[in-house]
């Protein structure tokens, strides 16, 4: 038998690891009134965009996805979604994306209302009757292959490719091997390692995916580089990286890949989408840390694993992100912004494969309640749909 958490069962059969209520704009113009609705209502999260208005084709069809997933993801009891009543996307077509997923919904369109005063109201009214029956839920036992985790990265230096991305590699396997599911991305920080993914794929066509998606990445860096005369940009790796000991894009992908442990990849996913197939899967992003949570959690992660060598206080609304760091001068530096000091491998006090242990043990701990300390301080900044040109 495999291990389990306590988490908690969706009419459609999900199941959430937190029971927040979120308060989702359809455009950037009802942020405030979204912000005000959640900051009155205990255990609700809100989600800040600049999106949703002004935008055609295929970035507003991103746009679109990834807030109707954002709503679906099983985190969220309940979702109060908030428009302004002349936007592109419509909130009522927002809303009616996340109904399938038969939770508490409701939807405040401020025109409709007549001020925001009312819209306010509204949504508080609506918010409040949800907290109050998503308070009445109990976690109950389910097993481990009812968790997605999603695998992000930020502030690298030299010990993230060497202890914490490999720690959380070992720690990603043993939850794919009892059936759950885990999501490596940051595509850009895989050049080079193409074709050592591709040979872990679980068959031809998952390989070509995977090749044609870091490929393409590729490509676009060049074109958008081509004529910077900076070596740090064109090396494609941050000042940070680049002063903790990273010197080109490829040493940094290799040791980012480790994040992914040594599992199969049963499949790819296209950016807002929801994956077909459980296991190991390469989602297709940008290599920005908030677009990359964004679209993990569009996907469907209910847990971040985030190691940072250099290290980072950041968070995502309604979802736990558990940091990580490899480098032990760093966890005493922002100990209150770190979970897991895997700098214990370097100073000889663990072993790589108990660090990896432990790390899979505090996902179960956090899927069961415990609360990471950027949920504790508030951290929501990693929530950022990404645009397309």
């Amino acid at each position: 038998m495999g291990d389990t958490f306590m988490g908690y069962r969706r009419n459609d059969g999900t199941v959430g690891v937190r029971n927040h209520i979120a308060i989702i704009p359809s455009v950037f113009c009802s942020n405030k009134v979204a912000e005000r609705i959640a900051y009155q209502v205990p255990g609700c999260v809100y989600f800040r965009h600049p999106v949703g208005c002004s935008q055609v084709g295929e970035d507003l069809e991103v746009t679109a996805k990834t807030l109707i997933q954002i709503g679906r993801n099983p985190n969220f009891a309940g979702v109060v979604v908030v428009g302004l009543g002349c936007e592109r996307f419509s909130p009522y077509e927002l809303a009616e994306g996340i109904a399938s997923t038969k939770k508490m919904l409701q939807t405040v369109v401020i025109q409709k209302e007549g001020d925001s005063l009312a819209a306010i109201q509204k949504g508080t009214k609506y918010a409040r009757e949800m907290q109050e029956i998503a308070s009445r839920q109990t976690r109950e036992e389910v097993p481990v292959s009812e968790l997605m985790i999603g695998l992000n990265c930020g502030g690298s230096d030299m010990t993230s490719g060497l202890i914490a991305n490999p720690a959380l590699g070992i720690a990603s396997d043993k939850l794919v091997a009892q059936g759950g599911t885990s999501i490596l991305s940051e595509i850009t920080e895989l050049i080079g390692t193409e074709e050592i993914l591709a040979r872990r794929a679980v068959n031809e066509q998952v390989a070509a995916e995977i090749r044609e998606i870091i490929y393409r990445t590729e490509e676009k860096l060049k074109r958008q580089t081509q004529n910077s005369s900076n070596a740090k940009r064109i090396h494609l790796i941050s000042t940070g990286n680049y002063d903790g000991g990273l010197s080109s894009v490829v040493e940094k992908s290799l040791g980012s890949m480790k994040k992914s442990g040594n599992a199969p990849f049963s499949g790819t996913i296209q950016y807002g989408c929801t994956p077909t197939v459980k296991g190991l899967l390469l989602l297709d992003s940008p290599g920005h840390d908030g677009e990359v949570s964004t679209g993990q959690v569009a996907a469907g992660a209910q847990i971040i694993l985030f190691p940072t060598g250099r290290g980072t206080p950041t968070g995502f609304p309604g979802v736990p992100v558990i940091k990580i760091t490899g480098n032990p001068m760093t966890y005493q530096t922002m100990r209150e912004n770190i979970d897991i000091n895997a700098g214990a491998v370097l100073t000889g006090e663990k072993s790589l494969q108990e660090m990896g242990e432990e790390i899979y043990q505090e996902i179960l701990a956090v899927a069961s309640g415990k609360m990471t300390k950027s949920e504790i301080l508030g951290h929501d900044e990693q929530f950022c749909i990404t645009r397309l040109p």
